[in-house]
Parts: C-alpha cells; sequence; structure tokens
C-alpha cells in the first residue's frame, strides 16, 4: 500500500521521504493555522455565527488542501483567502448592503466560472503568458510580502502615522521571542538540521510557555454549528444584486493571487518543467476552484492557494502528501479548533520572515542590466509588498513589461494573451481609481 502510494506522489522522482513530507505539511500548517480564528473574527462581522465560519474554515482549508495534494501531487495549501474575506466582509456586505447569504451565492458563481475557465483552458493560457523571465521576481516579492508579515504580526514592524512603518518596541514580551525563534531557526538551518522550521517554531513555543507567554482561552464551539452557514447561500438574490461587478473582484483578486503564489512555490520548490511551463496545471486549478465551490456552500469566502506553502517547501516538500498532510490537520481542528488558538503569533512570524528571505536567492537569476526585463522585475518585487497584494503587483510588472514590449517595437502576435492581460489591468485599475 505505501509502496502504492509512494509510486503515485512520485516520491523517487523528487528525492522526498515520508517523514520529510509529513514534517513538511506540519510546518505549512502551523504558519497558517492562524486562519482558522482570524477568518471567523472577519466575516462574523457580517452577521455570520462565529462557530459556523470556524467550522467551514477548517473543513474547506481541509477538503481543499487534500484535493489539491492527492489530485495534483503538488505541496500547496488550500485556505478561505486573506483579502478575499475582507472585501466580502467590508465591501460587500458591510458597504454595499447586501446580506451574506447573497454575498456567499457570488462567491459559489466565481468558484463556477472559475471551473468553466479551466476546462476551457483559459486559466492555463494566462499562466503561459507571463514572461519566464519574470518568474523570478514574482517569487522575490511574494518573499518580501512574506518576510513583511512576520515582521508585522511579530511586532517587529510597526505602523507609524509620521514615517508608514516604524521600529516596534523590541523589549516587548513577544516581540523579543519572535526575535529569539528568529535567530532559533537561522542556526538551526546553518547547522543543517533537517526540521530547522518546525523545530524552531516549537522551540519558540516552548520558550513562551517558560515565560507564560502563552495566553490559552478556549471559547464555546460545536462542530454541529456549521449548520448555520452550510447551503444558506442565495443564488437567487446573487444574480440580481450587481453580480458582474462583485464576482468579477472575486474571480480577479483570487486568479492572480493563485497565479502569484503558484509561479513562486513552484519555482522554489524545483517543480517547473525545463520550457517553464507547470506540469499538471488544469488539476491545480481544478482543485482551487471546487474548493472555491465548496467553501460557498459550507459558508466562507473564497478558498485558494496560501503562499504560506513556501514554509512546507523550505521544510522539504515536494510532493502532495504535504498538501494532504496539512490537510488532514485541518479535518482535526475541526474538532480541535480551540487548542489550535494556543499556536501564537509570535511562534510562527520568524518562520515567515526567513521563508520570505529564502525565497529572495531567485532574484540572483534576473538579467538587471536588461532594462526590459529589470523594470518590470522591480516594479513587481516592490509593489508586492507594499500595495499588501499579489495581484496588483502581478498587475503592474506584467503591464509595465507589455508596454516597453510595444514602445520599443518587440511585440509578437503569438503574445496576444499578455497584451490582453495589460489592457484588462489598466482598465481595472482606472476602475478602481473612479472608486
Amino acid at each position: 500500500m505505501l509502496k502504492r502510494l509512494e509510486n503515485h506522489f512520485q516520491f523517487a522522482a523528487h528525492n522526498t521521504t515520508w517523514r520529510t513530507e509529513v514534517i513538511a505539511g506540519l510546518t505549512t500548517f502551523l504558519t497558517m493555522a492562524y486562519i482558522i480564528f482570524v477568518n471567523p473574527s472577519i466575516l462574523s462581522q457580517t452577521g455570520m455565527p462565529i462557530a459556523a465560519v470556524t467550522a467551514a474554515t477548517c473543513l474547506c482549508a481541509a477538503f481543499g488542501s487534500i484535493l489539491m495534494g492527492a489530485l495534483a501531487n503538488y505541496p500547496l495549501a488550500l485556505a478561505p483567502g486573506m483579502g478575499l474575506n475582507a472585501y466580502f466582509t467590508y465591501t460587500v456586505v458591510k458597504g454595499m448592503g447586501i446580506p451574506w447569504q447573497t454575498a456567499l451565492g457570488a462567491v459559489f458563481f466565481s468558484g463556477v466560472i472559475f471551473l468553466l475557465l479551466t476546462y476551457a483552458g483559459i486559466r492555463q493560457r494566462l499562466v503561459a503568458a507571463i514572461p519566464y523571465q519574470l518568474h523570478a521576481a514574482v517569487g522575490g516579492g511574494i518573499g518580501l510580502f512574506i518576510a513583511f508579515i512576520g515582521f508585522r504580526n511579530a511586532g517587529i514592524i510597526v505602523p507609524s502615522a509620521a514615517h508608514t512603518v516604524a521600529l516596534g518596541n523590541l523589549r516587548s514580551p513577544e516581540t523579543a521571542l519572535a526575535l529569539f525563534g528568529l535567530l532559533l531557526i537561522a542556526v538551526l538551518q546553518v547547522l543543517q538540521i533537517r526540521a530547522y522550521m518546525l523545530l524552531g517554531i516549537l522551540g519558540t513555543m516552548l520558550a513562551g510557555l517558560v515565560c507564560h507567554q502563552l495566553h490559552y482561552q478556549p471559547e464555546p464551539y460545536s462542530l454541529t454549528a456549521i449548520s448555520e452557514t452550510a447551503f444558506h447561500l442565495d443564488l437567487r438574490g446573487a444574480l440580481h444584486v450587481g453580480l458582474f461587478e462583485i464576482v468579477f473582484v472575486f474571480l480577479f483578486v483570487d486568479l492572480f493571487d493563485n497565479i502569484g503564489t503558484l509561479v513562486a512555490v513552484t519555482e522554489r520548490a524545483v517543480l517547473m518543467a525545463p520550457d517553464h511551463s507547470i506540469p499538471r496545471l488544469n488539476r491545480i486549478f481544478f482543485a482551487d476552484a471546487t474548493a472555491t465551490i465548496a467553501g460557498a456552500l459550507a459558508g466562507t469566502s473564497t478558498v485558494t492557494s496560501y503562499i504560506e506553502s513556501a514554509a512546507g517547501v523550505e521544510a522539504g516538500g515536494r510532493t502532495g502528501v504535504t498538501a494532504v498532510v496539512t490537510g488532514i490537520l485541518f479535518l482535526l481542528a475541526l474538532f480541535l479548533a480551540p487548542l489550535v488558538g494556543v499556536i501564537p503569533a509570535f511562534a510562527t512570524s520568524p518562520a515567515l520572515i526567513l521563508v520570505g528571505a529564502l525565497m529572495l536567492t531567485s532574484i540572483g537569476t534576473i538579467e538587471w542590466s536588461k532594462p526590459e526585463i529589470a523594470i518590470p522585475s522591480f516594479l513587481i518585487l516592490a509593489t508586492i509588498p507594499l500595495t499588501w497584494s499579489i495581484a496588483d503587483g502581478l498587475s503592474f510588472g506584467l503591464t509595465s513589461y507589455a508596454i516597453i514590449q510595444l514602445l520599443t517595437g518587440r511585440a509578437r502576435i503569438k503574445d496576444w494573451m499578455l497584451y490582453l492581460l495589460a489592457i484588462l489591468f489598466v482598465l481595472r485599475f482606472l476602475y478602481l481609481a473612479q472608486g
């Protein structure tokens, strides 16, 4: 049985083992487990019951991750997307006054459209339209983004009215513990300890326990609570409330966040084909679209690939077993959700910072001496973290690349999809400016 599974997941081809994949899956889960509590806290502001959204979050993350791993054989974990849940809550429901049931209907339709675009091969063409010369910039930009999130969550960087951001209070117990974790993971990595990322997270948690900084406050929770949101979506209502605008945003952000994550993680894991294409791309998109549909049915916003999957890749994950293990842990979290709350940000933030740093190694392959590549690459690197959006950063980079190619007479007919994307990006930016 194990041998058959090893053949299915291509262990020999990826030179991996069960131990490595399980540790990678656990590492990915620990770095993204925060979504179990952050997603419900955001969506509950729409009036959705928090216990129901917690159960839906765990269920959809488990379903999407296991499907991705088993079907596509990639170490990509899925969960309700950050940013998309904020758009769902603050713009669609609270801003437009649309009931959450109707908003779930819009999410469902976006998932169905995703599925149709996948079957038609359009999503695959969009990925192929991204010049491979920019892949390293996407990976580096997302690395900076991840590191920025880690610095912020650790309290090392804080908001500043005068300077936008500033250095935080390093004497704060939680920030000091995050710095300890950063040093611990770095030392373990230098010593070439294979499970350095996981051991660093657990070691920092242990230090927090010794320093009395682990605050565990369980809340009432029941798996049966999911019945309060499951199948409560209003499809008919979604067809009458400016469906196009809402679904377009869900589509656009998820599509290009997903593409950016996919390019960055597969390149870092050396899973791209020699021609810079991504094998089994249709299966990846099928899993993503199906998970979004399941999420809408269960009662949560758009489900998408998580960039925290890069932490599992850095821990050695190379196959779908990493994602399956992450999914199984989310499945267990369905029954143990209050216990997962003991994982503190000061323990996972150092992992995110160092994963971001490791992803920057890819920018060494960028041809900085060629301005037609260097300028779009820099825009991607800078705008992904500064706009707090993978989709926006990718849009800036691809649009600038297309415009430079056109104005310098280097445009080719076979790259028509690239220029179509650039036009759509410009129109989107103009639309957002009017808003």
